[in-house]
């Protein structure tokens, strides 16, 4: 039964024109590859014809995807950590259905609408030291405030980031990125300095120049999976406040239960970051969004008067879309108990890769926590792999994690990355929703492929000569 709208009310608008979507896609759906080697990034879709990950994925759901034959593939990379609850999670569709059809009056911009306060109050119920939050539209943007917000705070302006570190690639965050290849060509960037993960050494003496205004630090570092040793951030938090100056979490893809806690930082005992940045798991994989958590006092500071108001904002910040994913998220991982169950299947999924350590001599070292696992290879002992193995970091160090990834793709129909540029490492952020019977595939997967490897020939080892070839021309 349907009830009639008021005489207040607006009738339904006629339509006035016809856009049909699915016809779209069926239409023009196959040249998805060609469209976008001819009007976005070019070099995506070479690279992924270079080493045969340009697939066509028809439909996912939850940890798998299915192409056209209908063969399953598991993904153990959540879109880089946006699909937390994996992909299409039906509490999240749900909401967002919902949102849509309640016709709500969004982004007037001079109201308070009661979405963006709600999830607020639900993150920063995970959150009990911070008070305030910001809500924007991506990782980077939450970086950005958190760096905004810091130099603002303390009248200084230099930030600390921590060697190898990924924070995102605007031009503030872009500032405090570890990588030389993503900032080379960007210069001037804002005032910052790097010291290594763990060294308190190195913080302290860049903190006694007194013109720093805080220090970014990723609990886990996405670039290799680089866990911050035990201790340093709670050392780090003692030297921040001793010389007045901020420590701020990206938490953008370790939080909200990537590493078997809430947030990464929860993980040690007494760290309470003054600003804490989110995203990605955060939008259930369907609207992006941000979230920048801090004090009382720096949200007071930065909107000091009337006057400052509208001194940092986002034309799309806190959309009722956003807002709704965001909550159905939360409910989602308190009801289904995700952040314990992400500590059960990490455990087991760590421990059975750990295993195989002394089994394989090109598998060096297991680490990380949670589901966010590094896999790193190194040289081996015999004479035969180990000459092999010079020629691919003679030509590209990363090429052998590479040689990974690929046939576990092709021929396992498992999709996983390489965690980083010139890295031996694969990087697993599966969907937080996983359990033992993915955890089973991937690793008979992945022995089936190191038995190939260190058989130190076949398919794997010429598909290594194919990069090689790919990577000395690149030159």
């Amino acid at each position: 039964m349907t009830t009639a709208r008021s005489a207040s009310q607006p009738s339904e608008p006629a339509p006035s024109g016809t856009f049909d979507l699915a016809a779209l896609l069926a239409e023009r759906g196959a040249e998805r590859y060609e469209l976008h080697a001819r009007y976005l990034n070019h070099q995506l879709p070479r690279m992924l014809h270079t080493i045969g990950f340009d697939k066509v994925y028809e439909r996912a759901e939850g940890a798998y995807f299915w192409d056209a034959d209908g063969d399953d593939y598991l993904d153990m990379l959540a879109g880089f950590g946006v699909m937390g609850l994996g992909r299409h999670h039906p509490v999240v569709r749900k909401a967002l259905h919902d949102v849509l059809d309640a016709d709500l009056a969004d982004l007037t911009r001079f109201d308070c609408q009661p979405l963006p306060g709600l999830l607020a109050e639900r993150l920063l119920a995970h959150s009990p030291h911070l008070d305030r939050l910001f809500f924007g539209n991506s990782g980077t943007e939450a970086v950005e405030t958190a760096l905004k917000f810091a130099r603002y705070v303390t009248g200084r302006p230099r930030v600390l980031y921590c060697a190898h570190a990924f924070h995102g690639l605007t031009t503030g965050s872009l500032s405090v990125n570890g990588e030389s290849g993503f900032r080379d060509g960007f210069a001037p960037l804002l005032p910052d300095t790097a010291v290594p993960l763990g060294d308190l050494d190195a913080l302290a003496r860049e903190l006694k120049r007194g013109d720093v205004a805080a220090l970014i630090v990723e609990p886990i570092q996405g670039k290799g999976v680089h866990e911050a040793p035990p201790g340093y951030l709670r050392a780090a938090q003692e030297l921040l406040r001793r010389h007045k100056a901020l420590l701020i979490a990206d938490e953008v893809q370790t939080g909200l239960g990537r590493t078997g806690d809430f947030y990464a930082y929860q993980h040690e005992e007494g760290v309470e970051p003054d600003l804490v940045c989110v995203a990605k798991a955060l939008s259930g994989g369907y609207v992006p969004v941000g979230a920048t958590l801090g004090r009382d006092w720096i949200f007071k500071k930065v909107y000091a008067s009337m006057d400052r108001v509208l001194v940092h904002s986002a034309s799309f910040g806190s959309n009722a879309q956003a807002m709704a994913a965001g909550l159905a998220v939360l409910s989602v991982m308190e009801s289904e108990q995700i952040v314990a169950g992400v500590r059960a299947t990490g455990e087991l999924l760590k421990s059975r890769l750990t295993a195989l350590i002394d089994r394989y001599e090109l598998l060096a070292d297991v680490r990380g926590r949670g589901l966010m696992i590094g896999i790193e290879f190194g040289r081996p002992r015999s004479l035969k792999l180990r000459g092999q193995w010079t020629m691919l970091q003679t030509a590209r160090k990363g090429l052998f994690a590479q040689m990974v990834v690929v046939p576990l793709l092709q021929r396992h129909r498992i999709l996983t990355q390489v965690s980083g540029d010139h890295l031996e490492v694969i990087k697993l952020i599966p969907p937080l929703i996983i359990g033992e019977r993915e955890v089973d595939r991937f690793v008979t997967a992945f022995t089936a492929v190191m038995d190939d490897a260190h058989s130190g020939s076949g398919l794997m080892w010429d598909f290594g000569k194919t990069l090689m070839k790919q990577a000395v021309a690149n030159r």
